[in-house]
């Protein structure tokens, strides 16, 4: 039974030049979008009570605190169900991330916000196509503070053109000194898509400096007391993610809107990715993979380590009927021979630097 859902939130004012994931400047479509979206909700989602909400993007900022009202309320949720939405610094208006804004989402439940800050460099986020600025950064980290949100989450983008790695450090350092309380760094990646993939940019951090600026961060916020849970993600003790950590235990959820996926009852799917064939048919899925045994052993280690506590070996084998150390001990070997790999009471995990080169890794337990 799905207890966690996803929602996404397809508009964006503009592209970030690093971007590829699926956002379109058509906000005159909002209102349709919306309305078709309720009705997706209401012919699948089964009244299951909800652990985590979560509304994706795009940029959920551009939508007004009523139209977050009005999806919220067709789910089963309790003062315990964890609702976060990702927000933009520059807001919905001109005056950004102001203090009614973020007042009015608290009301209405939202209680974990994730701000896309992914630099404090002014000049950095203008190369990058970011339409905020560092002080906007700053107001909204203040105005949700004092609107009453406790659990705020920063992103950050390391390896940004012409980012040092003490440029990054200072990032994180004014992160802490804001008070968040949950970090995510995400190494720039050039994806087909992007602007940057035909018009790739001048000075941007070679691979080893990419390492070097994750490795100093994963050291500075454990300095700081954050807990580094999983790879891309850090926390003081309570305010993980509940939903990506319903992703990465490999547990169902529901998927709403343009190119969400879902999994459920054994099958994953995506819906479409245009928004005008999503309004003429939200129940159409693009595509359905019903999850095979095999799938599900795979999906269960490779989402499993990207837990920085790693995977739990006794789990496994009894879960999927095998003898996990001996299926795989050839690729346990050789990794733990290189550093990449280390032994746990429970099992296994990645160490920093194997968090690093992690695909290549879990690259080898697939068949």
């Amino acid at each position: 039974m799905p207890n966690n859902v996803y929602i996404h939130i397809p508009f964006c004012k503009s592209k970030c030049h690093y971007c590829s994931f699926i956002s379109y400047p058509k906000l005159e479509l909002k209102k349709d979008y919306l309305k078709i979206l309720e009705k997706e909700i209401n012919s699948i989602y089964n009244n299951e009570p909800l652990n985590t909400l979560y509304f994706g993007g795009g940029t959920p900022s551009l939508l007004e605190p009523e139209e977050f009202n009005n999806l919220i309320k067709h789910f089963n949720i309790s003062p315990n169900t964890e609702i976060t939405t990702e927000l933009n610094p520059d807001g919905i208006n001109s005056d950004g991330l102001n203090f009614d804004y973020l007042r009015s989402l608290y009301d209405f439940g939202i209680n974990r916000i994730s701000i896309g800050a992914q630099s404090f460099d002014d000049k950095i986020l203008k190369q990058i196509n970011r339409r905020h600025n560092s002080q906007q950064i700053i107001s909204a980290v203040k105005n949700a503070q004092n609107a009453g949100f406790e659990n705020i989450s920063l992103d950050f983008i390391y390896g940004l053109p012409n980012q040092s790695e003490q440029m990054f450090l200072q990032d994180l350092k004014k992160a802490v000194q804001l008070g968040v309380k949950h970090i995510s760094l995400y190494g720039l990646s050039i994806e087909s898509g992007s602007y940057f993939y035909n018009n790739r940019p001048e000075n941007i951090a070679d691979d080893d400096t990419q390492a070097n600026m994750y490795l100093n961060a994963v050291e500075f916020l454990k300095s700081m007391n954050f807990r580094h849970y999983e790879i891309s993600n850090f926390s003081l003790a309570g305010y993980e993610s509940g939903h990506n950590l319903n992703y990465w235990n490999n547990k169902e959820y529901y998927g709403f809107g343009v190119a969400a996926h879902g999994y459920i009852n054994g099958v994953r799917y995506g819906n479409k990715i245009s928004i005008e064939d999503y309004i003429k048919n939200p129940l159409e899925r693009a595509q359905e993979r019903i999850e095979t045994y095999k799938d599900k052993l795979e999906e269960e280690i490779f989402l499993g380590f990207r837990k920085m506590d790693g995977i739990d070996t006794a789990n496994i084998s009894s879960k999927f009927g095998i003898n996990f150390e001996k299926k795989y001990s050839k690729i346990l070997e050789k990794y733990e021979k290189l550093h990449l790999i280390e032994k746990t009471s429970k099992g296994y995990k990645l160490t920093p630097n194997g968090a690093l080169v992690s695909n290549t890794i879990l690259a080898d337990f697939l068949e």
